[in-house]
């Protein structure tokens, strides 16, 4: 089933995000129609998902270097060779894994990155899924008097819970993430809800991972706003659930999704390949 006028098969997952797309090889040079048609498919759907792709390093940064420059993390550590691939290695006994709340990618920078596109390498037969939220939708069904309110309000991100002496690094082999004494807190505010760069639409942009607090307001006086906005921002009608299989890749547009990562692997390994895009600064 196709959605709009593409050149490939669009197969959207829910009514409010995410489609599979179908009859494009990635791998391959593609042609800059092609290229574009993806990008109408990403603003569209929010995250858009690919099966039975054969990807080494070098073909999914050529995919990604298609719609933008690559993002380097300010604190994960690349690839030896290359600092903007992340290698994410989830063990067998690991307690802990990479995104397994929901948030945004690294909105702690003045920059936050435009996009994410996520790869399979090694996926074991069942869990390990990730669900993504459209936060178009989110701010769309809250009301016109909280929408009014939160119009020009702006909230402190910061990695001060996911980095740095706050973060349990004994618990998983998550990632390779700068050590203590070398982690210097990011932290920048950013809008509440936020206007897409590209299609104009209003978004929620606040996270259970990162947002601190609301400007000019303690984190204390912020938590209860923020909790209902942040349980609110993943609402089921919201959401999509992706099931991972080796060689699938999704690709999510930041500046309009959540996403959370879900620890059910169990006794598996799962090795995934992160690279992110550079962005802007929400507005």
């Amino acid at each position: 089933m196709s959605s709009g006028d593409y050149p490939f098969v669009v197969e959207p997952v829910t009514g409010a995000i995410g489609a599979e797309i179908h009859g494009v090889e990635i791998a391959r040079e593609l042609d800059a129609d092609t290229v574009a048609a993806l990008r109408r498919a990403l603003l569209e759907f929010g995250v858009i998902f690919f099966r039975d792709q054969s990807l080494d390093v070098d073909r999914h940064k050529a995919f990604a270097m298609r719609f933008g420059r690559l993002f380097l993390h300010p604190n994960i550590k690349g690839d030896r060779s290359d600092p903007a691939v992340i290698n994410i290695v989830r063990e067998p006994g690991d307690t802990k894994i990479i995104g397994e709340d929901w948030h945004s990618d690294t909105p702690q920078v003045a920059e936050p990155p435009m996009g994410s596109l996520l790869y399979g390498v090694d996926v074991p037969p069942y869990g390990g899924d990730t669900m993504f939220a459209s936060q178009y939708h989110a701010y769309e069904a809250l009301s016109p008097g909280l929408q009014a309110m939160l119009e020009n309000v702006r909230a402190l991100h910061s990695d001060r819970r996911t980095a740095g002496p706050a973060r349990d690094y004994g618990a998983a082999n998550v990632v390779q993430t700068l050590s203590n004494d070398q982690w210097r807190e990011t932290a920048h505010f950013h809008p509440v809800v936020r206007t897409h760069p590209e299609t104009g639409r209003k978004a929620l942009y606040v996270n259970r991972q990162t947002t601190i607090a609301f400007e000019h307001m303690s984190e204390a006086e912020s938590r209860g706003l923020l909790e209902y906005l942040c349980l609110h921002a993943h609402r089921p009608e919201f959401s999509c659930r992706f099931r991972w299989k080796t060689g699938s890749l999704a690709f999510w547009d930041n500046r309009c999704t959540q996403h959370t990562a879900i620890n059910d692997t169990g006794r598996f390994r799962r090795v995934m390949r992160r690279l992110q895009l550079c962005g802007d600064r929400p507005v």
